[in-house]
């Protein structure tokens, strides 16, 4: 009978450090402290670690003895897969990714939850989570507190003791309507993203809805459509009912550039001209709108992402960041003209 193969023994840090002829917390550092050693030091460091089979620190183990998982958790109350469709969303959370990963964080994303059914962050091994344009009512929020997250509000309404990341979304929203207004407009249409019900509780959506209102007044008539999905499918189905209910309407305040484009389609469709027959404008800025002449409202979503993510770092050093308020403004191309 053959002897039993023996496994080849498992490398360790000190082999590794015995390689160098530096101490095991030198080559500790290059894992969990970067910023400890040179740059020259860690490359060198992490070389002999891969020429002799060294993966690293065991991250279970690493996650036990800090007390922390490494993890940040992003609740993104639309389905997930929206996530992945929404440029918008794309674009924040490679804002947020780009701000913990400096600091060898990694994100976790996380589905929203009806009121009445537990919140995956009940659950989910993170240190901390970044809600983003979720509801006060949210159960994520509310297991976050139960648990003593560090927690970074986005795009809703203030929550005591809580840092906000936003935009001035009623502003970029008014200059969106008062254009509008000033070209000679009077019946609009506005392509609403999901309300949520009575009340509006998203509270970014809100803020749109009210801009748009401020910006028009005075006009003759207003209608408001809810979409239930930020899709362009959504946003062509709304146009063609809008424009068959309202012949009169001659320009649409869409609250995304995805509606935005899903009503270009519509137009099309239809044999309305845009801008001749029809005036369109977007919100967001997204990066295939430049390319179709959308006129649109800019909001620094990347950057909103980057906010979120140094918020939740400060919280996590114990440190209380300010909220914030980005900036938009209003990107005139060619989708809108004279009534």
């Amino acid at each position: 009978m053959p002897p039993a193969k023996v496994p080849p023994r498992r490398v360790t840090l000190r082999d590794v450090a015995a390689r160098l002829g530096v101490s095991p917390a030198t080559v500790s550092n290059a894992y969990n402290r970067p910023d400890q050693l040179s740059p020259d030091l860690r490359a060198r460091v992490l070389k002999a670690a891969r020429e002799l089979g060294y993966s690293g620190p065991d991250p279970l183990a690493r996650s036990l003895r800090r007390g922390r998982s490494g993890v940040i958790g992003v609740v993104y109350d639309s389905p997930l897969q929206s996530a992945f469709a929404d440029p918008a969303a794309s674009l924040f959370l490679g804002g947020v990714a780009r701000a913990v990963q400096e600091e060898g964080l990694n994100l976790l994303l996380l589905a929203g939850a009806g009121e009445a059914e537990p919140s995956p962050v009940t659950a989910a091994s993170v240190d901390g989570v970044i809600l983003y344009a979720t509801t006060g009512a949210s159960p994520a929020l509310a297991a976050a507190r139960a648990r003593a997250l560090p927690a970074v509000l986005v795009d809703q309404a203030p929550q005591e003791g809580l840092p906000l990341v936003g935009i001035e979304d009623e502003e970029g929203a008014h200059a969106a309507a008062r254009h509008l207004r000033d070209l000679g407009h009077r019946e609009v249409g506005v392509l609403a993203l999901p309300l949520g019900g009575e009340g509006t509780p998203n509270a970014h959506i809100r803020a749109r809805l009210e801009g748009y209102r401020r910006g028009l007044e005075g006009a003759a008539g207003l209608h408001l459509c809810e979409s239930p999905d930020n899709s362009p499918e959504s946003g062509a189905h709304l146009t063609r009912g809008l424009l068959a209910a309202h012949p009169g309407v001659t320009a649409l305040l869409c609250m995304s550039d995805v509606l935005a484009q899903g009503a270009l389609r519509a137009a099309a469709d239809l044999g309305r001209s845009v801008p001749g027959d029809l005036s369109v404008v977007g919100y967001d800025d997204i990066p295939s709108s430049a390319a179709l002449g959308l006129t649109t409202v800019h909001q620094p979503t990347e950057d909103k992402g980057t906010h979120a993510g140094r918020a939740m770092l400060a919280l996590l050093r114990g440190e209380t960041p300010e909220s914030v308020r980005l900036p938009t403004r209003l990107v005139v191309r060619g989708t809108t003209a004279q009534a």
